[in-house]
Protein backbone atom coordinates (compact mmCIF):
# COMPACT_ATOMS: atom_id res chain seq x y z
CA UNK A 1 0.00 0.00 0.00
CA UNK A 2 1.27 3.60 -0.18
CA UNK A 3 2.06 4.95 3.17
CA UNK A 4 -0.41 7.97 4.93
CA UNK A 5 2.47 10.50 4.32
CA UNK A 6 3.10 9.69 1.21
CA UNK A 7 -0.68 10.17 -0.15
CA UNK A 8 -1.38 13.01 2.63
CA UNK A 9 2.11 15.04 0.29
CA UNK A 10 1.26 13.54 -2.98
CA UNK A 11 -2.28 13.72 -3.10
CA UNK A 12 -2.68 15.10 -6.63
CA UNK A 13 -0.28 12.53 -7.62
CA UNK A 14 -2.36 9.92 -6.43
CA UNK A 15 -5.21 11.18 -7.95
CA UNK A 16 -3.65 11.36 -11.26
CA UNK A 17 -1.92 8.17 -11.73
CA UNK A 18 -5.89 6.72 -10.46
CA UNK A 19 -6.75 8.61 -13.92
CA UNK A 20 -4.28 7.06 -15.92
CA UNK A 21 -5.23 3.88 -14.78
CA UNK A 22 -9.24 4.40 -15.01
CA UNK A 23 -9.83 2.98 -11.58
CA UNK A 24 -11.25 4.78 -8.33
CA UNK A 25 -10.06 5.18 -4.60
CA UNK A 26 -11.18 7.11 -2.11
CA UNK A 27 -8.58 10.14 -1.54
CA UNK A 28 -10.56 12.72 -0.09
CA UNK A 29 -12.33 10.32 2.27
CA UNK A 30 -8.88 8.76 3.44
CA UNK A 31 -7.54 12.62 3.58
CA UNK A 32 -10.27 13.54 5.76
CA UNK A 33 -10.00 10.52 8.08
CA UNK A 34 -6.31 11.47 8.59
CA UNK A 35 -7.50 14.56 9.77
CA UNK A 36 -9.92 13.32 11.68
CA UNK A 37 -7.39 10.59 13.33
CA UNK A 38 -4.28 13.38 13.90
CA UNK A 39 -6.65 15.45 15.81
CA UNK A 40 -8.50 12.74 17.94
CA UNK A 41 -4.65 11.58 18.59
CA UNK A 42 -3.67 15.48 19.74
CA UNK A 43 -6.55 15.44 21.78
CA UNK A 44 -5.91 12.18 23.92
CA UNK A 45 -2.44 12.88 24.05
CA UNK A 46 -3.38 16.42 25.45
CA UNK A 47 -5.75 14.57 28.32
CA UNK A 48 -3.32 12.00 29.34
CA UNK A 49 -1.36 14.78 29.62
CA UNK A 50 -3.16 16.84 32.01
CA UNK A 51 -4.47 13.34 33.59
CA UNK A 52 -0.56 12.26 34.35
CA UNK A 53 -0.06 15.51 35.51
CA UNK A 54 -2.97 15.89 38.13
CA UNK A 55 -2.26 12.16 39.33
CA UNK A 56 0.97 13.59 40.65
CA UNK A 57 -0.76 16.49 42.41
CA UNK A 58 -3.65 14.17 44.11
CA UNK A 59 -0.78 11.81 45.25
CA UNK A 60 1.10 15.03 46.58
CA UNK A 61 -1.84 16.83 48.12
CA UNK A 62 -2.35 17.02 51.56
CA UNK A 63 -5.59 18.06 51.45
CA UNK A 64 -8.59 15.43 51.26
CA UNK A 65 -11.27 17.63 49.75
CA UNK A 66 -9.39 18.73 47.36
CA UNK A 67 -8.05 15.45 46.30
CA UNK A 68 -11.63 14.15 46.28
CA UNK A 69 -12.20 17.11 43.60
CA UNK A 70 -8.87 16.31 41.43
CA UNK A 71 -10.30 12.57 41.55
CA UNK A 72 -13.76 13.23 40.64
CA UNK A 73 -12.33 15.76 37.97
CA UNK A 74 -10.04 12.97 36.30
CA UNK A 75 -12.14 10.36 36.74
CA UNK A 76 -14.51 12.33 33.97
CA UNK A 77 -10.90 12.56 31.88
CA UNK A 78 -10.86 9.39 31.78
CA UNK A 79 -14.41 8.69 30.52
CA UNK A 80 -13.43 11.48 28.00
CA UNK A 81 -10.26 9.45 27.27
CA UNK A 82 -12.14 6.06 26.56
CA UNK A 83 -14.86 7.90 24.61
CA UNK A 84 -11.94 9.45 22.29
CA UNK A 85 -10.16 6.20 21.89
CA UNK A 86 -13.52 4.37 20.82
CA UNK A 87 -13.49 6.81 17.91
CA UNK A 88 -10.11 6.64 17.02
CA UNK A 89 -10.41 3.07 16.62
CA UNK A 90 -12.98 3.30 14.48
CA UNK A 91 -11.88 6.27 11.93
CA UNK A 92 -8.05 4.06 12.19
CA UNK A 93 -10.36 0.99 10.93
CA UNK A 94 -12.03 2.84 8.26
CA UNK A 95 -8.84 4.42 7.27
CA UNK A 96 -6.90 1.08 7.32
CA UNK A 97 -9.73 -0.39 4.94
CA UNK A 98 -10.19 2.51 2.26
CA UNK A 99 -5.68 2.61 2.12
CA UNK A 100 -6.23 -0.89 0.89
CA UNK A 101 -8.40 0.06 -2.13
CA UNK A 102 -5.59 2.58 -3.66
CA UNK A 103 -3.24 1.38 -6.22
CA UNK A 104 0.26 1.86 -6.79
CA UNK A 105 2.04 4.86 -8.73
CA UNK A 106 2.15 4.90 -12.43
CA UNK A 107 5.94 5.17 -13.11
CA UNK A 108 6.90 8.08 -14.85
CA UNK A 109 8.01 6.01 -17.99
CA UNK A 110 5.11 4.04 -18.14
CA UNK A 111 2.96 4.61 -21.72
CA UNK A 112 -0.26 6.32 -21.41
CA UNK A 113 -3.41 4.71 -22.54
CA UNK A 114 -7.05 3.23 -21.26
CA UNK A 115 -6.46 -0.50 -21.94
CA UNK A 116 -4.96 -3.18 -23.75
CA UNK A 117 -5.04 -1.64 -27.20
CA UNK A 118 -2.61 1.07 -25.82
CA UNK A 119 0.44 -1.13 -24.87
CA UNK A 120 3.62 -0.53 -26.81
CA UNK A 121 5.18 -3.09 -28.84
CA UNK A 122 8.97 -3.21 -27.73
CA UNK A 123 10.72 -5.61 -29.52
CA UNK A 124 9.55 -8.63 -31.41
CA UNK A 125 11.99 -11.99 -31.86
CA UNK A 126 11.94 -14.48 -34.18
CA UNK A 127 10.18 -14.81 -37.66
CA UNK A 128 6.02 -16.07 -37.36
CA UNK A 129 6.85 -19.73 -39.36
CA UNK A 130 4.74 -19.79 -42.60
CA UNK A 131 2.95 -23.47 -43.21
CA UNK A 132 2.72 -24.89 -46.58
CA UNK A 133 -0.55 -26.36 -44.63
CA UNK A 134 -3.21 -24.41 -42.86
CA UNK A 135 -2.42 -24.62 -39.05
CA UNK A 136 -4.09 -26.43 -36.97
CA UNK A 137 -5.14 -25.03 -33.49
CA UNK A 138 -4.45 -26.97 -30.37
CA UNK A 139 -7.81 -27.93 -29.82
CA UNK A 140 -7.71 -29.69 -32.86
CA UNK A 141 -3.69 -30.66 -32.27
CA UNK A 142 -4.65 -31.72 -29.05
CA UNK A 143 -7.30 -34.60 -29.36
CA UNK A 144 -5.79 -35.41 -32.04
CA UNK A 145 -2.30 -36.86 -30.61
CA UNK A 146 -4.83 -37.86 -27.63
CA UNK A 147 -2.92 -35.69 -25.61
CA UNK A 148 -5.68 -32.89 -25.13
CA UNK A 149 -9.00 -34.58 -23.35
CA UNK A 150 -11.78 -31.72 -23.49
CA UNK A 151 -15.02 -33.88 -22.97
CA UNK A 152 -13.43 -35.81 -19.42
CA UNK A 153 -12.16 -32.86 -18.09
CA UNK A 154 -15.62 -31.26 -18.51
CA UNK A 155 -17.11 -33.73 -17.17
CA UNK A 156 -15.30 -34.11 -14.11
CA UNK A 157 -15.30 -30.63 -12.95
CA UNK A 158 -16.88 -28.50 -15.64
CA UNK A 159 -16.34 -25.88 -18.57
CA UNK A 160 -12.82 -24.66 -18.60
CA UNK A 161 -10.93 -27.71 -17.35
CA UNK A 162 -9.16 -29.95 -19.25
CA UNK A 163 -7.09 -33.35 -19.02
CA UNK A 164 -3.40 -33.59 -20.48
CA UNK A 165 -2.48 -37.40 -20.90
CA UNK A 166 0.52 -39.42 -22.70
CA UNK A 167 2.86 -37.42 -24.75
CA UNK A 168 1.36 -34.19 -24.08
CA UNK A 169 1.24 -34.53 -20.49
CA UNK A 170 5.23 -35.19 -20.31
CA UNK A 171 5.52 -32.17 -22.77
CA UNK A 172 4.17 -30.06 -20.13
CA UNK A 173 6.08 -31.63 -17.18
CA UNK A 174 9.33 -31.61 -19.66
CA UNK A 175 8.83 -27.59 -20.13
CA UNK A 176 8.14 -27.20 -16.23
CA UNK A 177 11.84 -29.09 -15.51
CA UNK A 178 13.74 -26.96 -18.53
CA UNK A 179 12.04 -23.72 -17.03
CA UNK A 180 13.17 -24.72 -13.23
CA UNK A 181 16.39 -25.53 -14.16
CA UNK A 182 17.48 -22.84 -16.07
CA UNK A 183 16.15 -20.26 -13.46
CA UNK A 184 18.20 -22.49 -10.47
CA UNK A 185 21.14 -22.31 -12.59
CA UNK A 186 20.77 -18.17 -12.61
CA UNK A 187 21.13 -18.21 -8.98
CA UNK A 188 17.10 -18.50 -7.97
CA UNK A 189 16.80 -20.38 -4.79
CA UNK A 190 13.67 -23.04 -5.75
CA UNK A 191 10.67 -23.01 -3.08
CA UNK A 192 7.89 -25.44 -2.51
CA UNK A 193 4.88 -23.33 -0.95
CA UNK A 194 1.60 -23.88 -0.06
CA UNK A 195 -1.39 -24.31 -2.57
CA UNK A 196 -3.56 -22.69 0.26
CA UNK A 197 -3.24 -19.37 2.29
CA UNK A 198 -5.01 -17.22 4.59
CA UNK A 199 -7.27 -14.72 4.06
CA UNK A 200 -4.36 -12.35 5.42
CA UNK A 201 -1.79 -13.33 3.01
CA UNK A 202 -4.02 -12.49 0.38
CA UNK A 203 -4.61 -8.94 1.74
CA UNK A 204 -0.80 -8.69 2.36
CA UNK A 205 0.21 -9.30 -1.38
CA UNK A 206 -2.78 -7.11 -2.97
CA UNK A 207 -5.53 -9.78 -3.75
CA UNK A 208 -7.69 -8.68 -1.54
CA UNK A 209 -9.79 -6.90 -1.56
CA UNK A 210 -9.68 -5.82 -4.99
CA UNK A 211 -9.92 -9.30 -6.58
CA UNK A 212 -11.89 -11.60 -4.28
CA UNK A 213 -14.52 -12.46 -7.58
CA UNK A 214 -11.74 -13.73 -9.22
CA UNK A 215 -10.43 -15.99 -6.05
CA UNK A 216 -11.28 -19.80 -4.78
CA UNK A 217 -11.69 -19.99 -1.60
CA UNK A 218 -12.71 -23.08 1.14
CA UNK A 219 -15.46 -21.42 3.18
CA UNK A 220 -15.18 -24.31 5.94
CA UNK A 221 -11.25 -23.61 6.69
CA UNK A 222 -10.99 -20.02 5.05
CA UNK A 223 -8.23 -20.90 2.83
CA UNK A 224 -8.04 -19.44 -0.72
CA UNK A 225 -6.53 -21.29 -3.38
CA UNK A 226 -3.53 -19.42 -4.81
CA UNK A 227 -4.03 -17.17 -7.70
CA UNK A 228 -0.17 -17.13 -8.49
CA UNK A 229 2.72 -18.37 -6.40
CA UNK A 230 3.53 -14.48 -6.16
CA UNK A 231 1.08 -14.45 -3.10
CA UNK A 232 3.08 -16.90 -1.61
CA UNK A 233 6.62 -15.40 -2.19
CA UNK A 234 5.18 -11.69 -0.84
CA UNK A 235 4.30 -13.82 2.49
CA UNK A 236 7.43 -15.34 3.25
CA UNK A 237 8.74 -12.82 5.37
CA UNK A 238 5.75 -11.00 6.61
CA UNK A 239 5.63 -9.16 10.02
CA UNK A 240 9.81 -9.76 9.83
CA UNK A 241 13.26 -7.86 9.73
CA UNK A 242 15.71 -9.40 6.58
CA UNK A 243 18.97 -8.85 8.30
CA UNK A 244 21.48 -6.97 6.99
CA UNK A 245 23.66 -8.32 3.94
CA UNK A 246 20.82 -10.35 2.22
CA UNK A 247 19.08 -8.74 -0.39
CA UNK A 248 18.63 -9.17 -3.14
CA UNK A 249 16.70 -12.03 -2.77
CA UNK A 250 15.87 -14.37 -5.79
CA UNK A 251 13.48 -17.16 -5.87
CA UNK A 252 11.84 -19.88 -8.08
CA UNK A 253 8.76 -22.45 -7.64
CA UNK A 254 6.77 -23.91 -9.88
CA UNK A 255 2.99 -24.20 -8.87
CA UNK A 256 -0.53 -24.59 -10.18
CA UNK A 257 -2.42 -21.61 -9.97
CA UNK A 258 -6.61 -20.97 -9.55
CA UNK A 259 -8.77 -18.68 -11.09
CA UNK A 260 -12.24 -18.19 -11.50
CA UNK A 261 -11.42 -15.99 -14.88
CA UNK A 262 -14.69 -13.74 -14.81
CA UNK A 263 -12.79 -10.98 -16.08
CA UNK A 264 -12.21 -12.63 -18.91
CA UNK A 265 -16.07 -12.72 -19.98
CA UNK A 266 -16.32 -11.99 -23.66
CA UNK A 267 -13.18 -12.99 -24.75
CA UNK A 268 -12.51 -15.77 -27.15
CA UNK A 269 -12.13 -19.13 -24.27
CA UNK A 270 -11.57 -21.83 -26.97
CA UNK A 271 -9.45 -24.43 -25.77
CA UNK A 272 -7.39 -24.03 -22.88
CA UNK A 273 -6.26 -20.25 -23.50
CA UNK A 274 -8.17 -18.92 -20.31
CA UNK A 275 -8.79 -21.44 -17.68
CA UNK A 276 -9.41 -22.09 -13.89
CA UNK A 277 -6.52 -24.70 -13.48
CA UNK A 278 -3.07 -23.89 -14.36
CA UNK A 279 1.16 -24.51 -14.11
CA UNK A 280 3.25 -21.40 -13.74
CA UNK A 281 6.70 -21.08 -13.03
CA UNK A 282 6.89 -18.03 -11.15
CA UNK A 283 9.71 -15.80 -10.35
CA UNK A 284 10.09 -13.23 -7.17
CA UNK A 285 12.78 -10.53 -6.26
CA UNK A 286 13.47 -8.89 -2.58
CA UNK A 287 15.81 -6.15 -3.43
CA UNK A 288 16.72 -2.90 -2.12
CA UNK A 289 15.14 0.34 -3.73
CA UNK A 290 17.88 1.20 -5.20
CA UNK A 291 18.34 -2.21 -7.25
CA UNK A 292 14.94 -2.80 -8.48
CA UNK A 293 15.38 -0.90 -11.70
CA UNK A 294 17.89 -3.74 -12.36
CA UNK A 295 15.77 -6.54 -11.35
CA UNK A 296 13.28 -5.82 -13.36
CA UNK A 297 15.59 -5.92 -16.05
CA UNK A 298 16.63 -8.87 -15.17
CA UNK A 299 13.55 -10.87 -14.52
CA UNK A 300 12.95 -9.64 -18.47
CA UNK A 301 15.44 -11.61 -19.36
CA UNK A 302 15.18 -14.40 -17.60
CA UNK A 303 10.88 -14.58 -18.82
CA UNK A 304 12.55 -13.72 -22.68
CA UNK A 305 14.89 -16.50 -22.40
CA UNK A 306 12.63 -19.37 -22.30
CA UNK A 307 10.75 -18.49 -25.61
CA UNK A 308 14.71 -18.00 -27.04
CA UNK A 309 15.47 -21.59 -26.20
CA UNK A 310 12.14 -23.29 -27.51
CA UNK A 311 13.06 -21.08 -30.57
CA UNK A 312 9.26 -19.33 -30.12
CA UNK A 313 8.38 -15.82 -31.67
CA UNK A 314 7.58 -13.96 -29.25
CA UNK A 315 7.32 -10.14 -28.73
CA UNK A 316 8.21 -7.80 -25.36
CA UNK A 317 5.12 -5.73 -24.75
CA UNK A 318 5.18 -2.21 -21.97
CA UNK A 319 1.62 -2.24 -20.52
CA UNK A 320 0.27 1.41 -20.66
CA UNK A 321 -1.61 3.23 -17.79
CA UNK A 322 -4.81 1.63 -17.88
CA UNK A 323 -3.74 -2.08 -18.24
CA UNK A 324 -1.14 -1.73 -15.01
CA UNK A 325 -1.96 -4.46 -12.45
CA UNK A 326 -3.14 -3.01 -9.01
CA UNK A 327 0.24 -3.95 -7.18
CA UNK A 328 2.32 -2.45 -10.24
CA UNK A 329 4.26 0.64 -11.07
CA UNK A 330 5.45 -0.64 -14.49
CA UNK A 331 4.86 -4.24 -16.15
CA UNK A 332 6.65 -5.66 -19.45
CA UNK A 333 4.83 -9.10 -21.48
CA UNK A 334 6.15 -11.31 -23.02
CA UNK A 335 4.26 -12.80 -25.51
CA UNK A 336 4.59 -15.89 -27.76
CA UNK A 337 3.04 -16.47 -31.18
CA UNK A 338 0.35 -18.48 -31.52
CA UNK A 339 -0.21 -20.00 -35.35
CA UNK A 340 -3.00 -22.20 -34.75
CA UNK A 341 -5.12 -19.81 -32.69
CA UNK A 342 -3.53 -16.59 -34.84
CA UNK A 343 -3.21 -14.45 -31.85
CA UNK A 344 0.17 -13.19 -29.47
CA UNK A 345 -0.86 -15.12 -25.99
CA UNK A 346 1.00 -13.77 -23.24
CA UNK A 347 3.38 -16.17 -21.03
CA UNK A 348 4.82 -13.64 -18.56
CA UNK A 349 4.40 -10.40 -16.97
CA UNK A 350 7.33 -9.19 -15.19
CA UNK A 351 6.33 -6.45 -12.77
CA UNK A 352 7.97 -3.65 -10.26
CA UNK A 353 6.00 -3.31 -7.28
CA UNK A 354 8.40 -0.70 -5.47
CA UNK A 355 7.64 -1.62 -1.59
CA UNK A 356 3.75 -1.75 -2.06
CA UNK A 357 3.54 -4.80 -1.01
CA UNK A 358 6.27 -5.15 1.49
CA UNK A 359 4.35 -2.11 3.31
CA UNK A 360 0.81 -4.05 3.00
CA UNK A 361 3.14 -7.26 4.27
CA UNK A 362 4.75 -5.34 6.80
CA UNK A 363 8.58 -6.73 5.79
CA UNK A 364 11.14 -4.75 6.33
CA UNK A 365 15.49 -4.88 5.85
CA UNK A 366 18.13 -3.66 7.15
CA UNK A 367 20.74 -1.80 4.48
CA UNK A 368 23.52 -2.24 7.94
CA UNK A 369 22.85 -3.81 10.82
CA UNK A 370 22.78 -0.63 12.58
CA UNK A 371 20.70 1.67 9.97
CA UNK A 372 16.94 1.73 10.66
CA UNK A 373 14.87 -0.47 8.94
CA UNK A 374 12.98 -0.23 5.42
CA UNK A 375 10.62 -1.38 2.99
CA UNK A 376 12.29 -3.71 0.93
CA UNK A 377 11.09 -3.63 -3.31
CA UNK A 378 9.51 -6.61 -4.60
CA UNK A 379 9.51 -7.79 -8.20
CA UNK A 380 7.90 -10.86 -9.75
CA UNK A 381 8.05 -12.60 -13.13
CA UNK A 382 6.11 -16.06 -15.03
CA UNK A 383 9.17 -17.74 -15.97
CA UNK A 384 7.04 -19.24 -17.83
CA UNK A 385 3.30 -19.87 -17.45
CA UNK A 386 1.93 -23.02 -18.72
CA UNK A 387 -0.80 -23.97 -20.51
CA UNK A 388 -0.24 -21.30 -22.97
CA UNK A 389 3.47 -22.27 -23.52
CA UNK A 390 2.49 -25.86 -24.24
CA UNK A 391 0.19 -24.54 -26.94
CA UNK A 392 3.01 -22.45 -29.00
CA UNK A 393 4.88 -25.46 -28.75
CA UNK A 394 2.66 -27.47 -30.15
CA UNK A 395 1.07 -25.13 -32.57
CA UNK A 396 4.74 -23.66 -33.68
CA UNK A 397 6.20 -26.96 -34.61
CA UNK A 398 3.18 -28.84 -35.47
CA UNK A 399 3.78 -31.16 -38.79
CA UNK A 400 1.37 -31.72 -41.78
CA UNK A 401 0.05 -35.17 -40.35
CA UNK A 402 -1.12 -33.78 -37.36
CA UNK A 403 2.74 -34.97 -35.13
CA UNK A 404 5.14 -32.39 -33.35
CA UNK A 405 8.71 -32.12 -34.11
CA UNK A 406 9.83 -30.99 -30.42
CA UNK A 407 12.49 -28.07 -30.26
CA UNK A 408 15.43 -29.45 -29.55
CA UNK A 409 16.28 -28.60 -26.04
CA UNK A 410 13.21 -30.27 -24.81
CA UNK A 411 14.58 -33.74 -26.45
CA UNK A 412 16.44 -34.80 -23.72
CA UNK A 413 13.64 -34.18 -21.18
CA UNK A 414 11.18 -36.19 -23.11
CA UNK A 415 13.26 -38.64 -24.71
CA UNK A 416 12.24 -38.65 -28.19
CA UNK A 417 12.09 -35.88 -30.70
CA UNK A 418 8.67 -36.11 -32.23
CA UNK A 419 4.85 -36.63 -30.80
CA UNK A 420 2.64 -38.58 -33.08
CA UNK A 421 -0.33 -39.14 -32.97
CA UNK A 422 -1.76 -43.06 -32.23
CA UNK A 423 -1.85 -45.41 -35.06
Amino acid sequence: MLSMQFIRENADRVRHDMLLRNTAAPVDRILQLDEERRQLLQQVEHLRARRNVASKAIGASRDRAEREVQITEMRLVGEEIDRLDSQLRKVEQELQEKLLDVPNVVDPSVPPGPDEHSNVVVEQVGAIPAFDFPPRPHWELGPLLDGIDFDRGVKMSGSRFFVLRGGVARLQRALIQLMLNEHTAAGFTEHYLPDMLSEESLYASGQLPKFRDNLYRDAEEDYYWIPTAEVAFVNLYRNEIIPAGRLPLRFVAHTPCFRREKMSAGRDVRGIKRVHQFEKVELFVYCEPEQSEGELELLVRRARLIPELLGLPYRLVQLCTGDLGFNATKTFDVEVWSPGVGEWLEVSSASNCLDFQARRANIRYRPTPEAGARHPHMLNASGLALVRTLIAVLENFQQPDGSVLLPEVLRPYMGTDLLTPPA
